[in-house]
């Protein structure tokens, strides 16, 4: 009997496009990534920052969106950009050098504007184009059933993988051990 390999089944459906209110569940360290552009080929340290927007999937899980930045706060960089956008922090040369911890960004709401792109080998990609403070009266978001991928078990290490257990999900309770009176 054949063996059949085909394209992906996947069922990933990305977060909606538009603007969400969202908050930054995790920044990721992707370590030092090489690419190439216009032929000349370079390594620059990359984290991934992710969100999860208010707007539900059908499983009742909030979406997720995310980015790739460089980790540096060069004038030109995207990452700088995002932080000053976001927060209204305004890098000074003493602040760049003191450096910026992103993970402080963890657990902070803000109005996140997604997109979507087209992968190069098919699908849909939600990326986030900005984040904005939010608006005046508006309440922060909490993060619901997100464990970091540094805090997962070593086979579940992607984002947009679910954990075999959170919140909505525990493990089974072995209560045999408990003496009830």
């Amino acid at each position: 009997m054949p063996i059949i390999a085909k394209g992906s089944t996947g069922n990933f459906i990305p977060a909606p496009a538009g603007t969400h209110r969202g908050v930054c569940v995790d920044v990721v360290d992707l370590g030092w990534i090489e690419q190439t552009w216009e032929g000349k080929t370079s390594s620059s340290h990359k984290v991934r920052i992710v969100w999860q927007i208010d707007e539900l999937m059908e499983d009742g899980r909030p979406f997720l969106a995310s980015n790739r930045y460089t980790l540096s706060l060069d004038p030109k960089a995207n990452l700088r950009k995002l932080i000053e956008g976001w927060t209204g922090l305004a890098f000074t040369t003493e602040l760049e050098a003191e450096g910026f911890d992103v993970e402080t960004l963890i657990g902070k709401s803000g109005i996140v504007a997604v997109t979507h792109k087209a992968g190069s080998k098919g699908g849909v990609f939600a990326n986030v184009a900005s984040v904005s403070p939010l608006m005046k009266g508006m309440p922060n978001m909490n993060a619901v059933s997100y464990v970091r991928v540094v805090d997962r078990p070593a086979d579940f290490k992607s984002v947009n993988e679910p954990v075999p257990y959170d919140d909505r999900n525990p493990p089974p309770v072995d209560d045999s051990d408990i003496p009830f009176n």
